[in-house]
């Protein structure tokens, strides 16, 4: 068919070792799933219910390049493990939730926050906090054929040469399996969906002419400059 207006190009992430891209179809981020980092933020540790939230399939930025947003004076780094599916449906078991992962890149879930602060107080939603343009950068994705299953190794960020945020991915509270299960029940996955699984505590401020340097053990690093 036809179109009104020209059709918006798709979102394609670079694939590690390919010629060939990965079409992005939706941005999922799972909230407060690192113990630490749910206590950085002023809430509960223990193991409650995930809950998810969303950014635009074009907010994903291979570039290396983060231009600082207008209207905040606080935009924050979250380093997270990002998951890219091959496939999906509803009501994925999490026993067999991990046929449907094609692979694993770095990713950044930048933040206005004191947008969200703002818009956390007024009981309002996130999404100019979160999904302004340009704010998930994200690494060259790995295909899980070669990288194996991700379950545990060091995730980190540093900020001009100063380490700022540093986990391990065994401290996932919700694991890769059960994050894809639960979301299944709340949507019709499908190939070409992204996963950000959650930031380990060290959050904070970025400047124009930082550079960020993003960290998954067996994974292609993310250098990022705020401009």
């Amino acid at each position: 068919m036809s179109t009104v207006i020209p059709a918006p190009f798709p979102t394609i992430l670079p694939v590690s070792e390919s010629q060939k891209g990965f079409p992005v179809r939706r941005v999922y981020c799972v909230g407060r799933n690192y113990a630490a980092h749910a206590v950085e933020m002023g809430h509960d540790p223990n193991r409650e219910a995930p809950f998810f939230f969303q950014k635009n399939p074009d907010n994903l930025d291979p570039s290396g390049e983060f231009p600082y947003p207008p209207l905040s004076s606080d935009v924050h780094h979250e380093v997270e493990l990002a998951v890219v599916l091959k496939s999906g449906k509803r009501s994925i078991p999490a026993a067999s939730a991990l046929e449907h992962v094609y692979g694993y890149a770095v990713a950044l879930d930048m933040t206005r926050r004191d947008l969200q602060a703002e818009a956390k107080k007024a009981g309002r939603p996130w999404e100019a906090a979160k999904a302004f343009e340009r704010s998930a950068p994200i690494g060259r994705i790995m295909p899980a054929a070669d990288s194996g299953f991700l379950d545990q190794g060091r995730i980190a960020l540093s900020v001009n040469g100063e380490l700022r945020q540093e986990g391990d991915l065994n401290q996932l509270i919700w694991k890769i399996p059960e994050i894809i299960a639960k979301l299944s029940e709340l949507f019709q996955l499908g190939a070409g969906d992204v996963i950000l699984t959650g930031t380990p505590a060290g959050v904070g401020s970025v400047q124009r002419g930082d550079l960020m340097l993003a960290t998954v053990d067996g994974l292609p690093e993310l250098t990022v400059r705020v401009i």
